[in-house]
């Protein structure tokens, strides 16, 4: 089957990729079908069965009063909501009105498993091949805006015997309810907002155990919009060099929010270090001591979800993508946005507007 020609492809319907596709309409271009004559094309591919990106996922608990830092997606605001409402039922119905409020007719569930390029032409054309329920199709677009998040990569180290373990272990992607564990003990892994978000609910029904690699150094402060915007900056110069894009607590440290008062008021905020190596009833400690364990809990994080850009060679020695103000610095044509520092909320919008506005600029440019 050929491939459909589209000036741009957006991958990712989260918030990234949402804000792309506004700002692609209000910059002219039109959704793949349209019946606008001339006028640029675009269309957006999303893997999930429905709106909402990650948030569809979060757990049950995480209501709209405490998020961490939600920001709005541009020309529309969340409608008012109860703080008591479960983010997952809030925001991906926000989603679903946002796309058909901007008539943005994402494609889905389409799950992008390459891009490349067509030929040795700089100016050229990039291949996305994908599946569409479970039927091969594929577009060929001037550009992509690749806006996949990390929701779909969670990472989970490695450690000496981590297959003996006779508990339950999951990552924070598989989380649900704190009640599930009621009654046993559980090991909680890593110094992020959602390892201090889970410590927090865990242990006012269980006992708990905090680990980290290194003890987080408290700042004074809330973790404010002032305190985002240095974390921002933070990790847009790791990606510059190409570097695989940091977390926000290892560039700000930790900040005293809401939940890491209250795990800290009951008690249960006690950091102890890595544990050396995972036995069949818990964890060994690094003075040789055992620590019980029924379950072990990963809040360690997630990685970007890149692999189908992998046909374009970007990868550095270091690991990540070369990005600058949002586009690959090694592939022109392609802009990386839920990526690095545009992994914020905050970034998120803004990152969509900055690479449409380049492709924009390239378009003029090419007409004068």
């Amino acid at each position: 089957m050929p491939a459909i020609p589209v000036d741009v492809v957006v991958i990712g319907a989260g918030q990234a990729g949402l804000s792309a596709a506004y700002h692609l309409r209000r910059r002219g271009f039109v959704p793949l079908g349209s019946s606008a004559d001339d006028a640029p094309t675009f269309v957006v591919l999303d893997a999930e069965a429905r709106s909402g990106g990650a948030w569809q996922h979060r757990w049950a608990t995480l209501r709209m009063g405490t998020v961490n830092g939600i920001h709005e997606l541009p020309g529309y605001a969340v409608p008012p909501a109860d703080p008591l409402s479960p983010s997952r039922e809030v925001l991906p119905d926000y989603f679903a009105e946002y796309e058909a409020r901007f008539d943005l007719r994402v494609h889905r569930p389409v799950r992008v498993r390459a891009v490349r390029r067509e030929d040795d032409d700089p100016h050229g054309r990039l291949r996305v091949a994908a599946e569409d329920a479970g039927r091969p199709v594929s577009w060929s677009a001037r550009y992509v805006i690749n806006a996949t998040g990390t929701w779909r990569k969670p990472f989970w180290p490695t450690y000496p015997g981590q297959a003996s373990f006779a508990g339950h272990q999951l990552h924070v992607h598989d989380y649900r309810s704190a009640e599930e564990f009621r009654g046993q003990r559980v090991v909680i892994v890593g110094a992020g907002v959602s390892a201090i978000q889970l410590l927090d609910e865990i242990s006012q029904v269980t006992d708990t155990l905090w680990v980290a690699r290194a003890e987080p150094q408290w700042g004074a402060k809330a973790f404010d919009t002032a305190a985002r915007i240095e974390a921002i900056a933070g990790v847009e110069e790791r990606v510059r060099q190409g570097l695989p894009p940091g977390s926000v607590v290892s560039v700000t440290g930790a900040h005293w929010s809401p939940w890491a008062q209250a795990a800290n008021d009951r008690g249960a905020l006690v950091w102890h270090p890595m544990f050396t190596a995972i036995e069949a009833d818990g964890v060994r400690m690094p003075d040789g001591t055992l620590e019980p364990a029924d379950v072990i809990l990963w809040a360690t994080g997630f990685r970007a979800d890149i692999a189908h850009l992998a046909p374009l060679g970007l990868r550095t020695a270091a690991g990540g993508v070369r990005v600058r103000d949002t586009r690959a610095t090694d592939e022109p044509r392609l802009f990386l946005i839920g990526y690095g520092p545009s992994q914020s909320t905050i970034g998120a919008n803004r990152a969509g507007r900055d690479a449409v506005r380049a492709i924009v600029r390239d378009r003029t440019a090419a007409t004068v």
